[in-house]
């Protein structure tokens, strides 16, 4: 009998490949949605800083998605951490939305309902952690 895959899960392995980095990617679509987000990123090392949020991102998004072992735990801390950088907490949430519409739009027809149900769940459950963060 064949495991489960996690829809979640399935979705990068979709867009790893389709796509070698999927930085570029993101923060496309981030700054053509939320064009405020430009001058959050200095312009020395920020293709180094844009990396590694996202690699963190993803990282966290794949725990949450799964066992939960810790890793999902680094969403609570930035949020508290891009509090001090003065970024609006509802800008936080939307960076793991950016990601999830930037997989979207790659994987295309292989985006399926599952995927997409469990994209919903988890950016909503992500939004519930933000929203309860500590101030």
């Amino acid at each position: 009998m064949m495991a489960q895959v996690n829809p979640i899960h399935r979705s990068f392995e979709l867009a790893a490949e389709r796509c070698e980095d999927l930085t570029p990617l993101v923060y496309q679509r981030l700054f053509r949605e939320h064009p405020e987000t430009m001058s959050m990123f200095r312009t020395d090392g920020s293709e180094l800083v844009k990396g590694s949020m996202l690699a963190l991102s993803i990282e966290a998004i794949l725990d949450f998605a799964g066992g939960r072992s810790g890793h999902f735990r680094m969403i609570e801390c930035e949020v508290s951490s891009h509090d001090a950088y003065g970024t609006p907490r509802e800008l936080f949430a939307a960076f793991f939305g950016v990601i999830a519409a930037t997989l979207r739009e790659l994987l295309d027809a292989d985006w399926s309902p599952e995927i997409d149900g469990a994209w919903r769940k988890l950016l909503d459950e992500i939004g519930g952690v933000v929203a309860r963060s500590q101030t």
